[in-house]
């Protein structure tokens, strides 16, 4: 059975391309993003890593580090990073984990025998600093990822962390918020006394309150 929302997300030890990591050391109190591509030297993994190397501003305001596994070899790695910076115009500057010997994809349940029982499919775990995996999403082969997706999420769970808020469809980083079902009213008036904008009892709106 695969992971779930709220288990320990599994520790390991392994190779990458920034030298031999512990994994749970190596995030220490960040959120971290681990996500695996099926094979180097292939043309979606090549645009999925070189957006993940756009973006290293983005998740690190978010105190999020992101790390790379697939079964090839570091030194395999290391010689697809070049390609990448090449034909997508940024630099790998996040580990790539080499997992020749599929321990981490097992731990994570990142090969799926009917989707291909050779590589690992596009699975992507997003932990929190207490080691609990908060997210997961699983890709076909074949299609990208959409990564600012993975951002917004965070930007959810980050702020719903904080606030007794939950995010609607399709929010975006300050957007209005449903104040939690589990408050009354009263309870509710002393967390925003902005007011809110009540749709139905169960749905109440209100502005994004760290914004």
């Amino acid at each position: 059975m695969g992971l779930r929302l709220g288990d320990d997300a599994p520790d390991f030890s392994a190779d990458t391309t920034e030298g031999k990591i512990d994994f749970h050391d190596w995030l220490g109190d960040s959120w971290g993003v681990l996500f695996s591509h099926p094979a180097d030297f292939t043309p979606v993994c090549t645009t999925e890593l070189g957006e993940t190397g756009r973006l290293k501003d983005e998740f690190a305001k978010r105190n999020t580090k992101v790390i790379v596994v697939s079964v090839d070899s570091v030194e395999d790695h290391k010689r697809w990073s070049a390609d990448i910076e090449e034909t997508q115009g940024c630099a790998v500057n996040f580990p790539i984990i080499g997992d020749t010997d599929r321990k981490v994809a097992e731990l994570y349940d990142m090969i799926h025998p009917n989707a291909g029982d050779t590589s690992t499919v596009r699975s992507v775990f997003v932990i929190d600093p207490n080691k609990k995996v908060r997210m997961t999403l699983t890709y076909p082969k074949s299609a990208g990822r959409n990564f600012r997706e993975i951002l917004r999420v965070i930007d959810s769970m980050q702020l719903t962390d904080n606030y007794k808020v939950t995010t609607p469809a399709n929010w975006e980083d300050g957007d209005d918020v449903i104040v939690s079902p589990a408050l009354s009213n009263e309870e509710a008036e002393k967390l925003f006394p902005a007011g809110w904008n009540e749709l139905k009892p169960y749905l109440r709106m209100t502005k994004q309150p760290n914004k």
